[in-house]
């Protein structure tokens, strides 16, 4: 039999509630509804006036972020959530077994929307009779995230909707690169070029996804789950996590020559602002090799394999004293390798009014003819090249009586220095209309003197030398942009456009020349050098009140990068809903 309960009993659930949210949510009625003041309020439910009027402000911030609703839960249809069906233990015995260590778990999960923490991931190990990993090195580690086969589908890239969460992530310093591309106005040189753009994710994160890539050293890109569910990475470029191999290479199916030189024409124009190009240009070729089966290209000489293959040719040009470059271009083909120069000049001026001037040009030789150099020097551009080297030149050598040879000692990069010989004398070349200044090098680490030649009659010859010696720092950018940031290597996931590929390449190099600057003693630092020490690391993100707090995992440049990134606290980023982004030391190591 069915007991009757009076109908008085039930109206009590409403009149007398025992419940904490249901008591506030009564108080919060009589003061929006009912028109209740704040005293008449506290006094029938026994709160006091701050209270009341701390449940009041708190009620309206919840109110007008919209994520949920503060007291009734909405009951989602469709399929319940992997935290529901109770999967979670799946999901973390799966990534154990690809040895993956408990903060790779946790930052994997993270990217699947699940919030678990570190300590229930090294529970539920544990249960499941795992031992602890070996300790590995970061080489041996990255090749185990790579090479694992992938079983679980990343989430979907979409623009990320900067609700209360708090999530992990395997590159907690990337984020502190951010402030630069802010600070140097390199998101609005972004804005404004004509990149593509999708429904999906606009322009800015595009862009910035590619630039993610560059900088985290992530040298195969066909492993989704090392970077496609990292949330940290996806933070840096306006996402919930960044794009899927296959959307790289669809995006960069769509971008020109022409689209790339006008957005390396707009950095230039940052470059200039900020006084990071100098009047001395370095340029030089590299070699691309290309490895299909057809062969398109030309073939193309590569010192680092001593041979001539199938491959583009690309130019790089640098400012030797920043270290910044400032024009890239892989569509070079034989007819007009020896135009590149010109081409580069066209591309420097837009108004040599008003452009700031371009003084010397160092180049090496086989660069271009010494007609261009004529055209060089009627446009009244120095330049500092080699001279090849024929039997009647090195037969003059030799009869350079020796005390007539001069000791001039240039500064290397490290700060150390070389003592060389040098002779110098004036000549004249054919197809050059004027006097050239040639000088002869021995003791330079060539097994032959080395012959520069010049347009610049009155630099003192020290000087002019070490002009000149910086030039074999180019070399150096050049195989940075090899090995560093994988110029060479997009075979593995990613198709991109090759001309696309070295922009991104160049705009990445020079964020990463920005960020060393700050740092006393790392500047001239190469870009791994610069990863290692303040990029890789592991951290966690809190995006709460308009603010990103990052926590950063303790290392021993964590107080640089906190003392630097104080500089920065009042920047906003407008492609992260407009907040601003705290760093700090995380509580664990």
């Amino acid at each position: 039999m069915t007991k009757t309960i009076p109908k008085q009993e039930f109206s009590s659930y409403f009149s007398e509630p025992d419940n904490t949210l249901h008591k506030q949510y009564l108080a919060l009625r009589r003061f929006f509804v009912d028109g209740y003041t704040a005293e008449q309020v506290a006094n029938e439910f026994g709160y006091s006036t701050g209270t009341v009027y701390a449940l009041v402000r708190d009620f309206k911030i919840s109110i007008r972020k919209g994520v949920e609703d503060p007291f009734f839960k909405v009951n989602k249809t469709g399929r319940k959530s992997i935290v529901q069906q109770g999967e979670i233990e799946e999901l973390v015995i799966s990534y154990r077994k690809k040895y993956y260590s408990v903060p790779d778990i946790k930052i994997a999960l993270n990217g699947l929307g699940i919030n678990v923490s570190e300590g229930s991931v090294y529970d539920i190990v544990r249960k499941s009779g795992f031992d602890r990993l070996p300790r590995r090195g970061k080489s041996a580690k990255n090749e185990i995230l790579s090479s694992a086969p992938s079983k679980i589908t990343a989430p979907v890239s979409k623009e990320l909707n900067f609700i209360d969460e708090s999530f992990s992530t395997q590159l907690a310093g990337l984020l502190c690169v951010l402030p630069y591309i802010v600070h140097y106005g390199i998101h609005s040189a972004i804005l404004e070029s004509s990149y593509p753009q999708t429904s999906d994710i606009s322009r800015l994160s595009s862009i910035l996804s590619f630039v993610a890539l560059k900088l985290s050293n992530v040298k195969r890109y066909s492993a989704d789950d090392a970077w496609c569910m990292d949330r940290g990475m996806g933070l840096f470029a306006g996402l919930n996590v960044l794009p899927k191999a296959a959307w790289f290479s669809s995006y960069s199916s769509a971008i020109t020559r022409e689209t790339n030189v006008a957005f390396l024409k707009s950095l230039q124009t940052i470059w200039h602002k900020h006084d990071l190009l100098s009047d001395t240009i370095n340029l030089d070729f590299t070699t691309i090799p290309y490895w299909g089966d057809d062969t398109p290209f030309e073939n193309n000489w590569s010192g680092k394999r001593g041979k001539a293959l199938a491959a583009m040719c690309a130019v790089i040009a640098q400012d030797p004293h920043q270290g910044i470059l400032c024009y890239g271009d892989t569509t070079i083909r034989h007819e007009n390798q020896n135009d590149v120069i010109l081409e580069f000049l066209d591309f420097y001026y837009s108004d040599e009014k008003t452009d700031k001037p371009l003084n010397y040009l160092i180049f090496d030789s086989k660069f271009t003819t010494y007609q261009n150099l004529d055209k060089l020097n009627q446009r009244l551009v120095k330049f500092v090249t080699i001279r090849r080297r024929g039997a009647r030149l090195v037969d003059r050598i030799r009869e350079i009586p020796d005390d007539q040879w001069k000791k001039i000692k240039i500064k290397k990069s490290n700060g150390k220095s070389r003592i060389v010989t040098v002779y110098e004398e004036q000549t004249k070349i054919k197809g050059y209309n004027g006097i050239i200044r040639q000088i002869f090098i021995k003791d330079n680490g060539k097994v032959k003197p080395a012959i520069i030649i010049t347009n610049e009659l009155d630099m003192p010859l020290a000087d002019l030398l070490q002009k000149y010696a910086a030039r074999w720092l180019v070399e150096k950018e050049i195989a940075e942009h090899i090995d560093f940031f994988h110029l060479n290597r997009n075979s593995s996931g990613i198709v991109v456009k090759v001309d696309f590929d070295l922009t991104m390449s160049i705009l990445a190099h020079n964020i990463y020349r920005l960020f060393a600057s700050d740092y006393t003693g790392y500047s001239q630092c190469d870009a791994e050098t610069i990863f290692d020490k303040f990029v890789s690391g592991q951290g966690n993100v809190e995006i709460r009140d308009r603010n990103i707090l990052v926590k950063i995992k303790r290392k021993r440049t964590l107080p640089l990068i906190l003392e630097q990134m104080d500089n920065f606290k009042e920047l906003s980023f407008p492609w992260l809903n407009g907040y601003k982004i705290s760093f700090v030391p995380d509580t664990t190591t």
